[in-house]
């Protein structure tokens, strides 16, 4: 039997318990909190007043912050692109509408309030040139990504639970950031988002360790296969208006490590939770290709560790069209 068809089998496998993933790692619709539960209620008589509060508050965050929370809001308004690559995964069948096209359809549903929220609360802050920003998600969206998958779900799954959890870290900071410079609301905001990106990240990490189980060498091969091309964040074509693709995504990522939203430190030190998570040390049942496999994951942190060490942040960023300093003193 192919690869391909024996990972079609422990697709199948795994669907039948789709259902349970769902009641463990979803919230219900009803249940979920929404947008409009964390910004000033436009229905309220007190919406301009609670505007001007949020513009006054959010005016000494520093130019960084603003640059990262543009960057982490217009990934997450891209969603339409990961939801489209995740329904061609080998196994999730849209057309027939099987237990894993669900997943990825009620995954999105939660997703797409991240994005949601966000941009309402840049639009009411008034520190940004939301034009930009608009042109660049579209941008984004349109260029489309390649995480070095194709439509092999192993390698997809570690895909995701890599970026779940990287987004758990970058959400988090960013509202502790917020915290600290007096922006409740925001703290707020970003603090649930990064509680529903780490039940993400809980999932697709479990589907990983399910696989582990029944089929442990093509797995292990997966995830350094992942590994050794290194995660691809998915703004990784970022760009401005009237730029080239992926001209803003550096800095951007400069501005997050500046402000230690999300570092090369994080990286290695999630590669290393996933080795916890995963077992990979005591995996039992190898081919020799897969303990080699192995051998290389189990050694990969420290050797990363000493190439982050090695990494100079510039200490001034770019100006991006995004965010125009005149618009945030």
């Amino acid at each position: 039997m192919s690869i391909q068809n024996i990972r079609l089998e422990v697709m199948q496998l795994l669907e039948r318990k789709v259902d349970s993933f769902m009641d463990e790692f979803l919230i219900p619709v009803e249940k979920i909190w929404q947008p409009t539960d964390l910004l000033p209620d436009s229905n309220n008589e007190n919406f301009l007043e609670e505007v001007k509060e949020l513009r006054e508050i959010s005016k000494d965050l520093p130019y960084d912050f603003w640059v990262t929370l543009v960057g982490d809001t217009i990934t997450e308004e891209a969603l339409p692109t990961y939801e489209s690559w995740l329904m061609d995964v080998e196994g999730v069948d849209n057309v027939e509408r099987n237990g894993w096209s669900k997943w990825v359809r009620h995954w999105t549903g939660e997703e797409n309030r991240h994005g949601d929220v966000l941009n309402k609360y840049l639009y009411l802050s008034g520190r940004v040139n939301m034009r930009e920003i608009e042109q660049t998600t579209q941008h984004l969206i349109n260029d489309g990504f390649d995480i070095g998958t194709g439509r092999d779900p192993y390698k997809n799954f570690v895909y995701t639970s890599f970026q779940e959890l990287a987004t758990f870290v970058s959400h988090n900071r960013v509202a502790l950031i917020a915290k600290k410079y007096g922006e409740k609301k925001l703290f707020k905001m970003c603090n649930l988002i990064a509680g529903d990106e780490m039940r993400h990240h809980l999932a697709y990490s479990e589907f990983v360790n399910q696989i582990f189980k029944v089929d442990p060498s093509e797995m292990m091969l997966a995830f350094q296969y992942m590994m050794k091309q290194k995660i691809t964040m998915p703004a990784v074509f970022l760009r401005e208006s009237g730029e080239k693709i992926g001209s803003a995504f550096e800095a951007f990522s400069d501005s997050a490590q500046r402000i230690g939203v999300y570092t090369a430190a994080d990286y290695v030190e999630i590669l290393e939770k996933l080795n916890v998570k995963w077992d990979i040390a005591n995996m039992n049942g190898l081919t020799a290709e897969a303990e080699k496999a192995r051998d290389y994951l189990m050694k990969l942190p420290e050797r990363m560790k000493k190439i982050s060490e090695r990494l100079i942040i510039p200490e001034q960023g770019q100006i991006f069209k995004w965010v125009e300093p005149a618009l945030i003193r």
